[in-house]
């Protein structure tokens, strides 16, 4: 009986000094977290215009992906899509389909696979709306 009083014991002393190491990382961890702040991501997008035209703009945000951002901003405005907004006008130049013109996003002057929806950003990235005349 007196051994499975000492189990008892040696096991209450165990959880009581686990939960103490628990509350104490937990503790560390709320006191010395950084904050999610607005604007904790800044990007930069340039719109190449069709006279090829170049109007560069910085925005700060804590939003994931760049359509949002855009969107939010309102330098963009579209269409619904099956894969987000498909974008037919950026900073105040809409796309003229019947001259085969659209909206192409490249990142540091690489093509994008994703939709301005489906892209997610990062502090200090760079992306380019083109005017693209041809499919």
């Amino acid at each position: 009986m007196k051994t499975e009083q000492k189990n008892t014991k040696k096991i209450i002393i165990s959880l009581i000094a686990l939960l103490a190491v628990i509350a104490l990382f937990f503790g560390i961890y709320r006191f010395t977290r950084q904050d999610v702040l607005k604007g904790s991501k800044t990007i930069t997008v340039e719109v190449i215009h069709k006279d090829a035209s170049l109007n560069t703009f910085e925005y700060g945000t804590d939003r994931e992906y760049l359509g949002e951002v855009l969107a939010d901003e309102g330098l963009v405005s579209g269409e619904e899509g099956a894969y987000g907004m498909f974008i037919t006008t950026v900073d105040g130049e809409t796309a003229d389909e019947s001259n085969q013109e659209w909206w192409c996003i490249t990142k540091d002057n690489e093509k994008l696979g994703t939709s301005a929806d489906q892209t997610p950003i990062a502090d200090g990235e760079k992306y380019e709306l083109t005017l693209t005349i041809g499919y």
